[in-house]
């Protein structure tokens, strides 16, 4: 059994999520939700909030390996240095945690998950839904794209 961490990085809201694929081939939600850091902190300490909430989502859940999205253009400069930044602290936290760690685009993460690059956000949701067999679609967005992140990530591993 591999418990997979998917993560949707952010400066104001980091979606996560973790799953198990277990032993039969199926894949489980462990935990999903979000870390999110005050509108009106300075970025420093934004990031020092990710970064913290982050190592103790780790060391409570104790992942095997882990997925990040990575960055696409942004036409919005300032909102992908941002992102860019929320990346950096999360690569750091996982790598000091001493877990393997590979990034999928968001396209990757839509065709694995949808079996379609260009699915819309709803389509995505209600694959992570049925494949994680949930009642309803895991909220908020950015917990349901880090369930669909770390989805990706096993089953592309697995193969």
């Amino acid at each position: 059994m591999t418990l997979a961490l998917g993560i949707d990085p952010g400066t104001a809201t980091t979606g996560y999520g973790l799953v198990r694929l277990t032993r039969d081939g199926s894949l489980e939600a462990v935990a999903f939700g979000i870390i999110s850091t005050p509108k009106d902190t300075p970025a420093p300490v934004r990031l020092e909030i990710l970064y913290n909430d982050l190592r103790k989502l780790i060391k409570k859940h104790k992942p095997e390996t882990a997925a990040v999205e990575k960055l696409f253009f942004q036409r919005n400069v300032s909102t992908a240095l941002a992102v860019g930044q929320a990346r950096g602290v999360v690569m750091l936290a996982l790598q000091q945690a001493g877990i393997d760690t590979l990034e999928y685009t968001p396209n990757e993460v839509k065709q694995a998950v949808a079996g379609y690059g260009s699915a819309d956000k709803r389509q995505v949701q209600e694959m992570v839904r049925a494949l994680l067999q949930l009642d309803s679609i895991p909220k908020p967005d950015d917990a349901a794209d880090a369930l669909a992140i770390a989805i990706t990530h096993l089953n592309t591993n697995r193969y």
